[in-house]
């Protein structure tokens, strides 16, 4: 990727925050990974300066583990596990945690030494404060996730769960923006209607990764796992069983299963209609959009081989990293414009 800025500080700064795009990115690729492990509910207190490091020691190990075994989890569900398997959860649940403080790290650290040499841009400062302070809420949203598996049921809300992906795919939205606004400053243009084209596809975008949170925290990736059909038919039955109509979208998994295919099919479309419309936009833009295009049949790609082998870890992880993907290459398709 060529930038345009020669500017020292700008170029400093953008770089930064590309490597904490990146962290975010796999930050929320290994969060997939943890729930697919069921290893997200391992960790039943919140510990944000003593939980740095694992237990240490076979003492320490039985007290965590002795924790767990008051959890519903255990007493519902893994009442068989002994401690060596405890150790196999823990860990995705303690790494995914860790990389959440060295993100914090990472990003607060620099941002002290750059405002500190003032080499942070002008305009900026506002900015990169309410990113960190977007992470740190999203370490709060993701305590107060896992609070729900805690009470009675070893399953985290769904609403819940929506949230914290959405929350951490906004931080790393803003900051690759951020990024890129630093790195190119001025556009490099467009056709007006692809503007049109790529903004109603980011709508779409944002609508299907929230109904994909949503059909992470259903489970409904589970059910009907067969393509392009939902069983033997295009439409299933039970869509509308939920009163009122509405709730159906968020708490019927089959509804928001279909919802989740449908909303893959437009933005399909959509982005195919950015890519021909980029035919005549300058070569940054049109390979931008011919970038999204790849990104999107990828993803769509993921999504179906995902489906049919029944949502295991490996696929399922691969499709969650792949959607930040589909956003990142949107964001620089419309940042070019």
């Amino acid at each position: 990727m060529m930038f345009q800025t020669q500017d020292r500080d700008r170029r400093a700064v953008g770089y930064w925050l590309l490597f904490m795009a990146f962290m975010v990115f796999a930050m929320v690729v290994v969060g997939g990974a943890t729930r697919l492990t069921e290893s997200g509910l391992s960790m039943v207190d919140w510990r944000p300066v003593t939980g740095v490091l694992p237990p240490i020691g076979e003492d320490a190990w039985q007290a965590e583990f002795a924790k767990y075994q008051q959890s519903p989890e255990y007493k519902l569900k893994n009442y068989h596990m002994s401690v060596d398997d405890f150790k196999g959860i823990f860990y995705w649940e303690w790494g995914h945690r860790l990389l959440g403080r060295l993100i914090g790290l990472f990003f607060f650290v620099p941002m002290v030494w750059f405002w500190a040499k003032d080499r942070i841009p002008q305009g900026y400062k506002p900015r990169l404060v309410g990113l960190f302070v977007l992470g740190g809420l999203q370490g709060l949203m993701g305590w107060y996730m896992v609070m729900s598996g805690l009470v009675d049921e070893p399953a985290v809300s769904h609403y819940r769960l929506t949230a914290h992906l959405s929350l951490a795919l906004l931080i790393f939205g803003a900051i690759f923006w951020t990024a890129l606004s630093l790195l190119n400053p001025k556009p490099v243009g467009g056709p007006a209607v692809l503007k049109r084209v790529t903004h109603t596809a980011m709508l779409v975008l944002v609508l299907q990764l929230v109904m994909g949170a949503l059909v992470a925290g259903l489970k409904a990736g589970h059910i009907f796992n067969s393509w392009p059909l939902m069983g033997d038919t295009f439409v299933p039955e039970g869509l509308w069983f939920m009163e009122p109509w509405w709730l159906n979208m968020l708490d019927n998994a089959v509804t928001v299963q279909f919802d989740h295919r449908i909303g893959a099919y437009v933005l399909t479309l959509l982005v195919i209609a950015a890519g021909f419309v980029a035919r005549k936009a300058p070569v940054e833009t049109k390979n931008a959009a011919y970038l999204l295009i790849g990104t999107v049949g990828v993803q769509m790609l993921l999504g179906i081989i995902m489906l049919l082998k029944e949502v295991p870890v490996s696929w399922g992880t691969a499709h969650q990293g792949g959607g930040v993907l589909v956003l990142a290459a949107i964001i620089n398709l419309m940042h070019k414009q």
